[in-house]
């Protein structure tokens, strides 16, 4: 299996908003409720996105010979506005997605990895994850690229019939003396 992690292209809307889809509908990773259609997430979600700045989307594509996965998105990390309010233009909030036959062959880890490195060119302080427990995976991924615990928010998000915690993670880019 060979990955490339690369930016985003417009035509992977689909595949991102299916492989996203998925984890509304089935898990309570996120908390959102219901799924998108791609023209929606264009519009609300994959245009504020761009190739140079704090607001970055790499993608993993499978680039490998097997015909069921050749050239198929398998995951994506990006980087969002943290919080609108302009004092928190220099925190950005993470996440990772990955297609679960993927998961655990360091197609995450490539992913942070790029995300990472071109975020530290950047005029980013802090990043930010919000992770719903439990969710080892996420925990060990998030902590292996240096974030620690922020905060824990308890029952914060109603979802399949139950309540859920979220565990705030900081990961400090830059020091910088203002």
């Amino acid at each position: 299996m060979e990955i490339i992690v690369r930016e985003f292209l417009p035509e992977d809307i689909e595949a991102l908003t299916e492989l996203y889809n998925h984890y509304i509908l089935e898990t309570a990773i996120t908390f959102d409720l219901y799924p998108y259609m791609p023209d929606q997430r264009q519009l609300n979600w994959m245009s504020h996105y761009t190739h140079s700045g704090r607001h970055r989307l790499f993608v993993a594509q499978c680039t490998g010979e097997a015909a069921e996965a050749k050239n198929q998105v398998v995951g994506y990390a990006s980087s969002s506005q943290f919080h609108s309010k302009a004092a928190y233009e220099t925190s950005v909030e993470t996440s990772i997605y990955l297609n679960s036959n993927f998961a655990g062959n360091g197609v995450g880890s490539q992913l942070y990895e790029a995300l990472f490195s071109a975020l530290s060119k950047e005029d980013v302080h802090r990043a930010y994850a919000g992770i719903t427990l439990p969710n080892e995976t996420s925990m060990a991924i998030h902590r292996k690229f240096g974030f620690e615990q922020a905060a824990l928010y308890k029952e914060v998000g109603r979802k399949f019939g139950r309540y859920w915690d979220v565990m705030w993670l900081e990961k400090a880019f830059k020091e910088i003396n203002l």
